[in-house]
């Protein structure tokens, strides 16, 4: 087949994945795909703005989220090289108010620091993407905390924390706005210039397309968030300009040359276990090919940023549309250019129904604690923990795990009737079913406060219910969340909906007397976080 008809039949491969987007009055997605330093396809499918009848371009901004990290590591390793910064250090070594913890820069690029999610700190507050925030108060909560969901370097667990503080510290160490030090240091250098951190959400930025959350069916509307910023997520920028970046890491520019390698470095976690985040960026493999990338996602917007070394294949798409799956489109796209490569092994077989429905149901784990609900849905197997919804597929070793790679999550049956759960590093979980939940205990009712968050709870009865009035540093007096038993010493805290519905487990502590003394919290990034009962 010449090169022609290859590239007329993958355009029009591509074009069916996205032709529902096409249609009159809706959101979509850009597409790029890159090929031995050549563009192969770059194509927009939807409206960058319904409200105006703007298209999707290949020159359209979109947020791009925490695919911005990967550029505030780079900065930082650049700052390493010039010997400013010390990767075995501590943050508070660099910002000295925070609190000494026995946390490494390195860890913090690597995501296995053990420090919380301030996005998970402030949400116990009862504050969300959706209400103002600045960037002081996002510091503030980094600041308030003292807590370590795990012993650093143990463990990989998602946090923006990491990235946030890890922004702050160019910032201090280069003496200038990490926007500034991105573009004159990698953005003006490569020639990405449409790319830009935009920290401030009223920031103008011209051809940048709004996000949208809901499908054709339940209608579009505006995804609404109003949180600044950083070197975890600030970044806008085009699939063109992501495609350059991408070809940086074949062709390195910027100094020191090494710095691709750097962020692809690997680094064990305790006791040899392998973690596949590096440096801002994430490993994984493509039917059997290596593959290294990272995704974002933030009300509206959903990108994915993959690359296969191997084939010296990049294939990016953004979308503006939250319900689009850029993880999957990216993978299926890949999959395509690829075909008839020797490399590229069979797909595994897809999870069957049969698999599936005799495993249906709630699991729990008291000892985590963790709760997770199996489903057989769409024809596909998800899972939801922590209000968060995800599917599974089948590994090679025949575990069926999460597809995506943001967190640590595998399942297989195990014996009576239990399941066996793979959450990382070495850890496997038995889980059961909880039969008849428990009724929530009655003495739990009262005031628990967390200094680590600076959230105060105050649990409340009304007849057989539970709920639970929340205030933090930055609200009071929000919607209440109800509670629902699982167990004699683990409830259920059940946050209002919202852009992601929350859950979040709370252990009973009690002292000798059986008196519940404080609530041990664990939400998808905090771990065990403490609740002092009020006297």
């Amino acid at each position: 087949m010449s090169k022609a008809i290859e590239t007329i039949t993958l355009e029009r491969r591509v074009t069916a994945l996205f032709a529902r987007y096409t249609k009159p009055g809706s959101p979509g997605a850009v597409v790029g795909v890159m090929r031995g330093g050549t563009v192969e396809f770059c194509k927009g499918f939807g409206l960058a703005s319904i409200e105006l009848g703007v298209p999707i371009r290949s020159d359209t901004r979109f947020r791009i989220a925490s695919v911005s990290k990967q550029f505030t590591v780079t900065a930082a390793l650049m700052l390493a090289d010039e010997g400013k910064l010390e990767l075995s250090a501590p943050p508070h070594k660099y910002l000295p108010e925070l609190a000494p913890l026995p946390v490494t820069i390195d860890q913090m690029m690597r995501n296995c620091s053990g420090l919380p999610d301030f996005l998970d700190l402030l949400r116990l507050g009862g504050h969300g993407l959706d209400r103002p925030a600045r960037p002081a108060d996002l510091l503030a909560a980094c600041l308030r905390n003292r807590h370590l969901n795990f012993a650093p370097g143990s463990r990989f667990l998602y946090s923006n924390t990491n990235f946030l503080l890890l922004g702050l510290i160019v910032e201090k160490l280069a003496k200038m706005k990490l926007g500034d030090f991105l573009r004159q240091r990698i953005f003006k250098p490569l020639g990405m210039a449409q790319t830009l951190l935009a920290a401030e959400i009223d920031t103008v930025i011209p051809g940048l397309a709004s996000g949208y959350l809901g499908d054709a069916a339940t209608g579009f509307r505006r995804a609404a968030h109003a949180y600044p910023q950083g070197g975890e997520g600030g970044l806008t920028s085009t699939v063109e300009d992501l495609l350059i970046w991408s070809r940086h890491f074949d062709q390195p520019k910027l100094t020191p040359k090494t710095l691709p390698a750097q962020l692809a470095a690997v680094a064990p976690l305790t006791g040899g276990h392998a973690n596949k985040y590096r440096r801002g960026v994430q490993v994984d493999a493509l039917r059997g090919l290596a593959t290294i990338g990272h995704g974002g996602l933030w009300p509206g917007f959903r990108t994915e940023f993959l690359r296969v070394p191997e084939a010296d294949l990049t294939v990016v798409v953004i979308a503006n549309l939250g319900s689009i799956d850029p993880w999957r489109q990216a993978r299926a796209i890949a999959a395509l250019v690829l075909e008839g490569n020797k490399k590229l092994k069979p797909m595994a077989a897809p999870i069957t129904a049969a698999e599936i429905k005799p495993i249906a149901g709630t699991w729990f784990n008291a000892d985590e604690p963790a709760l997770f609900d199996l489903a057989w849905r769409n024809d596909e197997a998800v899972v939801t923990q922590n209000g968060m919804p995800f599917i599974l597929g089948r590994r090679a070793d025949g575990w069926f795990a999460a597809e995506r790679g943001s967190f640590e999550f595998a399942l297989k049956s195990g014996r009576a009737g239990t399941l066996r759960v793979d959450a990382g590093a070495g850890r496997i979980l038995a889980f059961k079913k909880p039969g008849r939940r428990k009724p929530v205990p009655a003495a739990i009712a009262g005031t628990y406060a967390s200094p680590d968050s600076g959230a105060t709870w105050h649990i409340r009865r009304g007849g057989a219910d539970y709920t639970v009035g929340v205030s933090g540093p930055l609200i009071a007096g929000g919607p209440a969340w109800s509670l629902a038993g699982i167990d004699a010493d683990t409830v259920e805290v059940i946050s209002p909906a919202g852009w992601i519905t929350a859950t979040q487990l709370a252990h009973i502590v009690r002292d000798r007397s059986g008196n519940i003394t404080a609530l041990e919290v664990s939400t998808g990034r905090i771990k065990k976080m403490r609740f002092e009962r009020s006297a």
